[in-house]
């Protein structure tokens, strides 16, 4: 499909709402009205609106085009090259607050975004009552992750896992929050355009058997969640068996909670009280 143009003379109301449904329709946008209410309510200008149309037809994630993701209804400011947060992530934080309702001190660890721990933080109550710790080695993913948890009064760091926290949080985490990457190496390439071609490798990629990380952050909780804190991971069901064992071996209470409305799995793991 040729780009929009705000000055086409080939239709007497090129950016119309029913011409951007046509568009998104046209190039295969399955949810074709919603999105488009989305651009239309997003774009400034006419020539705005051609513009993200245009890059929408063309394969960018819908969540790039307009700069932002709803989640837990935030609105979470994405950008390229960062990890879009996803809707079943939700239910980990709904498990989290379920275990944890009282928790003082927040951790997200490979932050993305930091929708996790936005989305935390807003409903424990903070800034003030919460103190909301970030993390992720990308320094794209930190820059954005820095926009989003500032109203809560987060802190963001840069580096590899634990090593990027301060110290002073170890035997102090109540929620321990790891959305780490969990695809098998060999299976990356059959992810959807939008995560394989738009989201860094490093976000998605979890190892020859896509537990890596997640083995990593799970050998190491023990020593920086306080008594009866709680780590939660989200993984594949394929995958959970294996998961639940590393979780159990590193000393902590395991088990999984199933979500068969958004297709999650989440292993949850409470330290010793």
């Amino acid at each position: 499909m040729p780009p929009l143009s705000a000055s086409s003379p080939s239709s007497p109301s090129p950016l119309s709402p029913d011409a951007v449904v046509a568009a998104l329709r046209a190039a295969g946008c399955v949810f074709a009205e919603d999105e488009a209410r989305l651009i239309l309510a997003t774009a400034r200008t006419p020539d705005e609106l051609a513009a993200m149309v245009d890059r929408r037809i063309t394969g960018l994630p819908l969540e790039l085009v307009v700069g932002w993701a709803e989640f837990r209804g935030l609105r979470i400011a994405v950008e390229p090259d960062v990890f879009v947060p996803r809707r079943r992530t939700e239910f980990l934080v709904e498990q989290a607050l379920a275990l944890a309702p009282d928790a003082a001190v927040v951790v997200d660890l490979c932050c993305g975004s930091g929708a996790v721990g936005a989305a935390l933080a807003a409903a424990l109550g903070a800034p003030g009552r919460v103190e909301l710790h970030a993390a992720d080695i990308d320094p794209a993913a930190v820059r954005c992750a820095r926009r989003n948890v500032a109203p809560y009064g987060g802190h963001v760091h840069a580096g590899d896992l634990f090593e990027a926290l301060p110290g002073s949080l170890r035997g102090r985490v109540g929620i321990l929050a790891a959305n780490v990457p969990y695809v098998p190496s060999d299976e990356v390439g059959l992810l959807p355009p939008e995560a394989r071609d738009h989201e860094p490798r490093g976000a998605l990629d979890g190892g020859p058997d896509g537990l890596d990380v997640l083995r990593r952050v799970v050998a190491e909780a023990p020593h920086w969640l306080a008594p009866g804190g709680c780590l939660l991971v989200e993984t594949s069901e394929r995958q959970a068996p294996t998961a639940l064992d590393a979780f159990t071996d590193s000393g902590l209470s395991a088990r999984l909670v199933v979500s068969e409305e958004l297709y999650t799995t989440v292993v949850v793991g409470l330290s010793r009280p």
